[in-house]
């Protein structure tokens, strides 16, 4: 643990966790092997009917994909976070999350109170067990993020998942704009061509940001991501300098 940082805590593959992230620190990701994921979902934790919208994240920044540079903004047109480092140049913001029956049509079934922790969780399951701690249900999830997955298209249209896009040590750093509920599961991504249930695990730190400069990449990646910072500004001047 760094000396800037609040805490770190390590994930293995098939579980899930819950924090709140004030405005002005950076949760640091790090893949422990090849074929980890991590989905996570945002919330505003002063009205948590603000969450992650992914359509608008990828449409006003011009993109399929997520990487360093863009910017992941809410259903308010406020930014929650800004991709600083990305080491896999690719973050998935399509694939969504696996669920019980794909999870079971795939890899089998096994339960907590038969396998303990060598049951196989869902990503979807995963989240609503942690949107629970904060007055969320089932109406309330939305699409993911995938960190440390990539789903690309080929020529013909088709969605393709490349199980070579991470590495060991890959590192993902989102710094947070404005205060975040972060709910995160380490469960396997729905399109996982893997042959037995991943269980790659990822370190998860949170350490103080670096301030907002007026050079920023994430900030000058498009005219859409300034005025974006505006809104999130006016939203939290004080959080903002």
């Amino acid at each position: 643990m760094t000396l800037n940082s609040l805490f770190k805590h390590s994930y293995q593959g098939g579980q899930h966790g819950s924090l709140e992230v004030p405005a002005g620190y950076s949760l640091r990701f790090t893949a422990k092997d090849s074929g980890a994921n991590l989905s996570l979902l945002m919330y505003n934790p002063r009205n948590t009917s603000e969450r992650i919208n992914l359509p608008d994240t990828l449409k006003c920044q011009h993109t399929f994909k997520l990487t360093a540079g863009n910017c992941v903004y809410s259903d308010m047109g406020r930014i929650f976070c800004s991709i600083v480092r990305d080491d896999t140049g690719w973050i998935d913001s399509i694939g969504g999350l696996s669920n019980s029956q794909h999870v079971t049509t795939k890899w089998g079934a096994r339960d907590y109170q038969h396998h303990r922790n060598l049951w196989m969780q869902n990503g979807h399951d995963a989240m609503l067990v942690e949107m629970a701690k904060f007055g969320l249900g089932l109406r309330d999830v939305a699409a993911p993020m995938n960190l440390f997955s990539k789903v690309s298209t080929t020529d013909d249209g088709v969605l393709a998942f490349d199980s070579e896009n991470t590495g060991a040590g890959d590192v993902i750093e989102l710094r947070f704009e404005m205060d975040t509920v972060v709910l995160l599961s380490t469960c396997p991504h729905p399109m996982n061509p893997s042959s037995t249930y991943p269980r790659t695990g990822v370190d998860v730190e949170m350490v103080r940001a670096e301030p907002l400069t007026e050079d920023d990449a994430c900030l000058n990646h498009c005219d859409e991501n300034r005025r974006g910072f505006v809104n999130t500004r006016q939203y939290q001047p004080q959080l903002m300098g």
